[in-house]
């Protein structure tokens, strides 16, 4: 299983003869995102997000989808405390489901419900709910998470929708967060593209009305005010009050050409560190 699923490790389907005496017992601890800087949202999930989260987009020139940022280096989430609790109020949806996912054929059109079998609440001592009765016939709590993951895939496709009109009008270019921590080591953040507010501007009534109509011009502006929880973060990151951090976007325009070719699909966004003795980067 590759890290494209970034939390799952060992995905089964799941089946009543393999799984018919397991229990699942869910709690709050979420030891298992501790290391995830970004996390896939939904279009829907932007009002939350964009409260707290810097909400930002990750991709190449055929998929782009958007990420909620939750630290500014590889292996960091600033919203996970030691004892691996959520701190902050609004939990993403791609870890709510967790340890459930989906995995589908070539084709897209057929999908399985799987489960992690690593997740630590996986157990066969009836701690939690159980997938599956005594006949085999999947309990309420395996219908209602069915329901979830299905509701999850449509909103899946509606931000592919959503992304691919961002796209279509040349709204997104690379950007990087440029930053500086309390004890004053100046740093960068690269690898994610975000909506240009003058291409905004430059759009068609035509192209305006429709961002409108299906509530997309809404989400796009959620998105740009999103950014500003960079100092909120960098103050999280700093333990403390942070009155010298400082965040700056750069647009692709600013930097060099070859810029535009770093996002990857799927990957986190780059933390970078900058000196004037050396540079270093995290990979």
């Amino acid at each position: 299983m590759t890290k494209q699923l970034l939390i799952y490790e060992k995905v089964e389907a799941i089946t009543p003869g393999k799984h018919g005496d397991l229990s699942v017992k869910v709690g709050e601890d979420y030891n298992f995102a501790k290391d995830i800087n970004s996390v896939p949202i939904m279009a829907a999930e932007f009002p939350n997000v964009g409260q707290e989260c810097a909400i930002v987009f990750t991709g190449n020139d055929e998929n782009v989808m958007p990420v909620m940022l939750m630290g500014f280096q590889d292996g960091q989430n600033l919203q996970v405390d030691d004892a691996g609790q959520w701190t902050i109020r609004y939990v993403p949806a791609f870890f709510r489901r967790y340890p459930f996912v989906f995995s589908s054929s070539d084709d897209g059109k057929t999908f399985t419900l799987c489960i992690d079998e690593d997740f630590p609440g996986c157990n066969r001592d009836g701690r939690g709910e159980r997938l599956f009765d005594a006949e085999g016939e999947r309990t309420q709590y395996l219908k209602n998470v069915l329901e979830f993951l299905q509701e999850y895939q449509l909103s899946y496709k509606r931000t592919e929708a959503f992304c691919s009109r961002l796209k279509e009008m040349d709204l997104l270019e690379p950007m990087t967060a440029q930053f500086t921590t309390l004890d004053g080591e100046p740093g960068n953040l690269t690898g994610f593209m975000a909506v240009n507010r003058d291409k905004i501007k430059k759009l068609s009534g035509e192209q305006l009305e429709q961002l409108a109509a299906t509530d997309e011009l809404e989400l796009i502006y959620v998105h740009i005010q999103s950014l500003m929880n960079f100092s909120r973060m960098l103050e999280k990151m700093g333990g403390g009050d942070t009155s010298s951090a400082k965040t700056t976007e750069k647009s692709a325009n600013s930097k060099k050409p070859e810029a535009k070719n770093k996002p990857a699909t799927r990957k986190p966004p780059v933390s970078k560190k900058t000196s004037s003795k050396k540079k270093t980067s995290k990979k």
